[in-house]
Formats: structure tokens, sequence, C-alpha cells
């Protein structure tokens, strides 16, 4: 009916499935409170990194380059923006966390360097984990009320 046009055409091994998740991601973006929203971009951060450290072994560096670029406009436009600095030494202290590892990102692009994106990881997990718990205790406020 459509032919090559439709935006269905498998055109990639997995076209299809990769517009069916980025729908997907839209949704929960429109649908998400603004607490899910950091979650998400924290879980974009970590899976970018986590493309990166299978690229560079490998030395698909199209791959590498995209998902390091990605990590950081993820930790600067998004993570570090979003940081109100007028509420304190925390916010402050994150956006300098933010931009340190979006410069051991750009390194770690720039030399195939492993250790910077799990240096990155390691200086990154506690505030991701800090955030979830915080989701969660407001999950569990809300419902209790």
């Amino acid at each position: 009916m459509y032919g090559n046009t439709s935006p269905f055409a498998a055109r990639g091994s997995h076209r299809g499935s990769a517009m069916y998740s980025r729908v997907g991601l839209e949704t929960d973006v429109l649908n998400a409170s603004p607490h899910r929203l950091v979650a998400m971009l924290f879980d974009g951060v970590f899976e970018a990194m986590n493309q990166a450290q299978v690229a560079i072994p490998r030395q698909d560096n199209e791959l590498k380059n995209r998902a390091l670029g990605r990590a950081v406009r993820i930790l600067d436009e998004g993570l570090k923006a979003a940081l109100n600095l007028d509420s304190g030494a925390l916010a402050k202290d994150l956006r300098d966390l933010y931009a340190y590892c979006c410069m051991r990102l750009t390194h770690a692009n720039l030399h195939g360097d492993l250790e910077a994106i799990e240096e990155c990881r390691r200086l990154l997990q506690p505030v991701r984990e800090a955030w979830t718990t915080i989701g969660e205790q407001t999950d569990t406020g809300r419902r209790a009320a």
C-alpha cells in the first residue's frame, strides 16, 4: 500500500522497533514529573557511557563519538542547565561535578580513554542513586497521603 515511502518500510535491521522505542520515550517524557525527567536524564547519561565503553574496544569511532557527545549534551544541556544555582552550595557542587564529567568524557572521546568514562560513572552513580531514593520517598509519601 505505502511501498518504500511508508515510515514502517524496513530500511534497517531494527528501524521499526527504534521508531516504537522513540514514540515510547516521547510519551514517557510528556507524562513524566519533573523528578522523573531528571531520572531519565541520568538513565540517558549512563546508557551513553555504556555504549561508548562497548564502542572503544571495537574501535567503532562513530558510535563512540555519538555516545559520548550525547552524554556530554545530557550533562551540560540537561542536568547542569536544570540546576537552580540560587538554591545553595549543593547545586553549585553538582554544576562543578557535571562540568568536570563533561571535560573527562570529552577527553575520553578524543583519546579512547575507558578509565575516564569509568571515573565519570563512579562520580555520577551516588548522585543518581540519591535522586532515585528521593523519588521513591516522594512517591511513598504521595501514596500515604
